[in-house]
């Protein structure tokens, strides 16, 4: 069952189970706290299958298509050759038809001890490279169009219903924190894919992520000062109880309903929520120089600002899992044309906020085990459409990590001298999931759930470690 948006006023009241902004009477009921205290959570922590590298996640999802030829892959034969016809064939399938080779506008510069280039375009994020690793043979498949790309870097699959990336993490491990979602997204888009993105398929429904705002609204207008219900705690938990009882008597007669046993379970976690969240929620209490070091409050850092503090917020309260999404229709790096000003624009919103988390996750020695991965769904060609912009590229791009027992100050395998395609070390997205799961001590081959008279996993049939990467 896929997380249906409710209104501003509901978030509070948002559910574990990913339904957006949380209804805490009226969608379902309660389970009784006796029936609580008998049943194991299924969002308690559990072990992993071997000691674990990671123990969070923070996921910034780049929706558009970054283009790694301008950012962390610098092709000096694109300035060579600007204007001139591509050399070798282009790949049988293209988005769009495009031209002759287009220079980068960006110079790159080498940063850190590692020497590693990054390109003009995020400059702050340069001086973290030392911790970082960036993959620069990312594969995405024949997903040429953002709807199937966007569900194949989130849940393994551009075709198929499936669960996302979140949620596995979720049904593998619980989560820390009982009285906060162990899931979240951030401002994710209604579009390409929606809420499959942060879904969870045939999983059970809670383990699907809980949406904070979405892609065409600030999150920072999700996130309200009024948010305690108007009804006392004592009369909230005689509703709850009340509504507890009824729903149990509905299912003694028709029989187990997971998608109701979730949302029960949701309300009793938005009844538990009222204590916590509204703390973790307020940036306010972070300092002065904490939300400068950020970009809170100057255009035109402010909105992706603030979502990586409430990611590091979240993440210290013991969520397992946040997607900061930086996502259309109001942030977009699909950049078919007028590629300059897109990719500035958008590199200046995200520059400053993405370097000062990994600085103050650093600070605060949570960086160690805290997994930080910049994604997007594809790359954008080597080759101009038009004038001045490049079209989709699924065929080589980009990709970095950081933290979490990964290697820091290194690139892992090549394109060829354009871009265009891997010549080595290719990573394929069950490549680049299983390598996820492994980093939090699960092994993508074992995490599996039967569905449909088979055992499903993330990587379905595929995909195999990365370990070059692992420190």
């Amino acid at each position: 069952m896929n997380p249906v948006p409710l209104s501003r006023r509901d978030w509070l009241k948002s559910s574990a189970c990913g339904f957006g902004h949380i209804a805490l009477l009226g969608m379902a009921a309660s389970v009784s706290r006796a029936a609580n205290e008998q049943a194991v959570s299924p969002l308690a922590p559990k072990p992993p299958h071997f000691p674990s590298r990671a123990k969070r996640v923070v996921f910034l999802f780049m929706h558009g298509g970054v283009s790694h030829v301008d950012s962390f892959d610098p092709k000096p034969k694109l300035a060579e050759m600007n204007g001139q016809p591509l050399p070798i064939a282009k790949p049988k399938f293209e988005f769009a038809p495009t031209g002759n080779l287009l220079a980068s506008p960006w110079k790159f510069q080498k940063y850190g001890q590692s020497g590693i280039p990054v390109s003009d375009l995020f400059p702050k994020i340069a001086g973290c490279i030392d911790d970082i690793c960036v993959i620069r043979s990312m594969n995405g498949g024949d997903q040429v169009s953002h709807g199937p790309a966007l569900l194949n870097v989130n849940t393994g699959s551009g075709v198929f219903a499936r669960p996302s990336l979140g949620a596995w993490t979720l049904y593998g491990l619980g989560t820390e924190n009982q009285s906060m979602p162990g899931f979240l997204s951030l401002s994710p888009s209604l579009y390409h894919g929606g809420a499959q993105n942060y879904g969870s398929a045939f999983l059970p429904a809670t383990f699907q992520g809980t949406r904070i705002g979405d892609g065409s609204t600030n999150v920072k207008d999700a996130m309200l000062s009024d948010l305690i219900p108007g009804e006392s705690a004592g009369m909230q938990r005689l509703q709850l109880d009340l509504l507890a009882r009824r729903n149990r008597q509905h299912m003694q007669r028709v029989g187990s309903d997971p998608s109701l046993e979730a949302r029960i379970a949701s309300f009793e976690l938005a009844y538990r929520m009222q204590s916590e969240a509204h703390g973790v929620m307020d940036l306010e209490r972070e300092s002065a120089a904490t939300q400068a070091l950020y970009g809170v409050g100057t255009d035109p850092t402010d909105e992706y600002a603030r979502q990586c503090l409430l990611a590091r917020r979240c993440l210290e309260a013991g969520v397992r899992f946040v997607q900061v999404n930086f996502s259309y229709p109001r942030n977009y790096w699909d950049a078919h044309g007028d590629l300059r000003n897109n990719h500035t624009t958008n590199a200046r919103r995200v520059d400053q906020p993405i370097a000062a988390l990994l600085t103050d996750l650093k600070s605060r020695g949570l960086l160690e085990d805290t997994l930080v991965v910049f994604a997007t769904e594809f790359g954008r060609t080597p080759a101009a459409q038009g004038n001045d912009g490049r079209d989709h590229h699924p065929h080589a791009f980009s990709i970095w990590m950081a933290g979490g027992g990964i290697r820091g100050g290194m690139t892992y395998g090549q394109t060829d001298e354009f871009g265009y395609y891997v010549v080595e070390n290719k990573v394929t997205m069950p490549d680049f999931h299983a390598t996820i799961l492994h980093l939090l001590g699960l092994d993508h081959e074992h995490l599996t759930f039967r569905h449909a008279g088979r055992d499903h996993r993330l990587t379905d049939v595929h995909g195999s470690v990365v370990r070059d990467i692992i420190a």
